[in-house]
């Protein structure tokens, strides 16, 4: 969304000296900044897009809006599921690169030219992130925030298609009108975030309405891909979307333990582990 911002504004010494027109390109911009310290400082974003502070306060509120920042005294941090430390000033932990290097061996799976869905959740905006280089894609999500990261006007070879549906407290679009928005779709992959998975209880949300939206998704996809780290293993929701057996690749860190894997490929699912710093089976 515009925010009157005009082409007389100062360029940017943050990329190349390109002029910084609309909200959108520094919004951007400052998305790449939190995903790679975890946090920044209002102070520094003026210095670096120069633009007035009123400005950068009024961009961190509409990504605070999509659930892509959380604002702090002086600037903003990336949201608590995103792995980051709220404090300043915050450093990349070993979580986060974890969680980054998920999403970048979920989005591999992808060819150009596909169909994919991505869900609600921190870990499918991983995968959005790492998708941007991907042409040709047609995204389905329920999900404004992963809207948000693919959708560039600059993309021709790109469509962002966006359910309806009511906004839940995490930011999702779900419920019967979201749920009848995917009936008539078919996507290539679905890259699917969860509460917790479990070989009894399979994969769970904490929440009903959402659970019902990413059962449609599923239905919608020919190929589910789980994106979950080993933190999510054993968790039990409210309620079971989906068996096990319907995952067809579980994307996972290397601390997921080897009853998980096993759990995984007894039920005919293949299992991706990014590197990280954990220690389990591979």
């Amino acid at each position: 969304m515009l925010d009157g911002s005009r082409s007389t504004e100062p360029r940017s010494p943050w990329g190349g000296g390109v002029p910084v027109v609309v909200a959108r390109n520094r919004q951007k911009l400052i998305l790449e900044a939190l995903r790679s310290s975890g946090s920044v400082r209002v102070s520094d974003l003026v210095g670096r897009l120069g633009v007035s502070d009123v400005t950068i306060r009024r961009d961190i509120t509409e990504l605070s809006r999509l659930g892509l920042a959380d604002r702090v005294h002086g600037g903003a941090a990336l949201p608590e599921g995103f792995g980051a430390e709220f404090g300043f000033p915050t450093r990349d932990t070993g979580s986060r690169h974890r969680k980054r290097s998920i999403g970048e061996l979920a989005a591999s799976l992808v060819q150009p030219g596909s169909s994919v869905a991505l869900s609600a959740g921190p870990a499918t905006l991983d995968v959005a992130a790492a998708l941007q280089s991907v042409p040709g894609l047609t995204v389905v999500t329920n999900s404004p925030a992963v809207a948000q990261v693919l959708h560039e006007p600059s993309r021709h070879d790109r469509t962002v298609i966006l359910t309806g549906g009511m906004r839940n407290a995490a930011g999702a679009l779900v419920g019967p009108v979201a749920n009848r928005s995917l009936e008539p779709l078919h996507v290539d992959l679905l890259f699917l975030d969860v509460h917790g998975f479990s070989a009894a209880e399979g994969l769970t949300s904490s929440e009903l309405a959402e659970g019902e939206t990413n059962r449609a998704l599923i239905s919608a996809a020919a190929c589910t891909v789980l994106v979950a780290g080993s933190d999510r293993w054993g968790l039990v929701g409210l309620a079971t979307i989906a068996g096990l057996d319907e995952v067809d690749v579980l994307v996972s860190d290397d601390g997921l333990p080897q009853v998980a894997c096993t759990a995984v490929n007894d039920r005919g699912g293949q299992v991706l582990l990014a590197p990280g710093d954990g220690g389990g089976a591979g």
